[in-house]
């Protein structure tokens, strides 16, 4: 798939960025380098002024050896520096936010830059090179992808999202319009989940007295082990703080006796807030980019629906 990095790579420069290409990408196993050395990269590259985005080519596996490798006061101390990515990626930056009080992006992959950004979303480039205090709205284009995936080795210049299907958000807890307003954080369940109960994934670390609007989204797990996942990050406080939940659209496949949807309200429902699917970040395209730490508003009726970030 080198032929879709290198386009992703010229995309950035042709926007004014110098790009550095890190040592750790090896393609050949499920990780990239041994733990050591790709934590000791990442630190690196965190702490240098000079770098002021890292963003992997896509998820990856097992990013979690990394945590107890990494030095987060060190990392905290350092010049803050974006770190952007979904899937396994929100083993990284969720604790990064939580444990320095940095921004992350959850939302787009290195090899997603090229792609057109539908009407009514926003790229990463987008976010990371906004002003502070400037609002970010982003409204759902109303089409999102039926199944699979582009095919890079073939088409690595492809630019046009495959977006053959209709659909917008989807209220789950009940019915009436949705306005609410916290700090955003979230991520990935399957990955998550894993964390649940560690000092990684410490929800009350985050500034303020407003609560919290919390985002996550299945990959593949069905929907019973998603239940099981999402039980046992409420009972291990990841949603204590939650004045609402937006709920990723999955392709994800159903338990027989329970669906994706039904799965999320068994364990979420109790919380007594407004619950928010079929949102455009997860792995399903197109996708919202959305700001851990973030000041956001969720907006949601018959007639509209909306996020409006503001990076302060």
């Amino acid at each position: 798939m080198r032929g879709r990095l290198d386009l992703a790579i010229r995309d950035l420069e042709a926007r004014g960025y110098e790009v550095v290409v890190g040592r750790c990408m090896d393609g050949t196993g499920h990780i990239s380098a041994p733990a050591a050395e790709r934590a000791a990269e990442l630190t690196e590259m965190l702490t240098d002024p000079e770098i002021r985005a890292v963003v992997p080519p896509w998820g990856g596996e097992t990013a979690i050896d990394l945590l107890p490798l990494l030095d987060f006061e060190k990392i905290g101390r350092a010049e803050p520096t974006w770190v952007v990515g979904y899937s396994d990626m929100s083993t990284l930056i969720t604790p990064l936010t939580l444990l320095t009080g940095v921004a992350t992006v959850h939302g787009n992959n290195l090899m997603d830059t090229p792609y057109r950004t539908p009407e009514g979303l926003l790229s990463w480039l987008d976010i990371v090179a906004a002003p502070q205090g400037e609002p970010l709205s982003q409204t759902p284009p109303g089409r999102h992808r039926s199944g699979g995936w582009d095919d890079y080795v073939q088409y690595p210049g492809i630019r046009d999202l495959t977006l053959d299907a209709e659909g917008t958000w989807t209220r789950l807890d009940g019915t009436g319009d949705v306005d609410v307003e916290g700090r955003l954080i979230g991520g990935c369940v399957e990955t998550l989940a894993n964390l649940a109960g560690t000092p990684y994934l410490d929800t009350s670390s985050l500034a303020g007295d407003e609560g919290l609007l919390v985002y996550v989204e299945a990959v593949e797990d069905n929907a019973f082990t998603i239940c099981r996942n999402l039980h046992g990050m409420r009972l291990n406080g990841f949603f204590d703080r939650a004045v609402a939940v937006l709920v990723g659209r999955t392709h994800a496949p159903d338990g027989g006796t329970l669906t994706q949807h039904e799965a999320v309200l068994d364990a979420l429902g109790s919380l007594g807030v407004p619950i928010v699917a079929d949102v455009e970040c997860g792995h399903v395209a197109p996708y919202l980019p959305l700001v851990n730490g973030a000041r956001a508003r969720v907006l949601h009726s018959a007639a509209r629906s909306e996020i409006v970030q503001t990076l302060d």
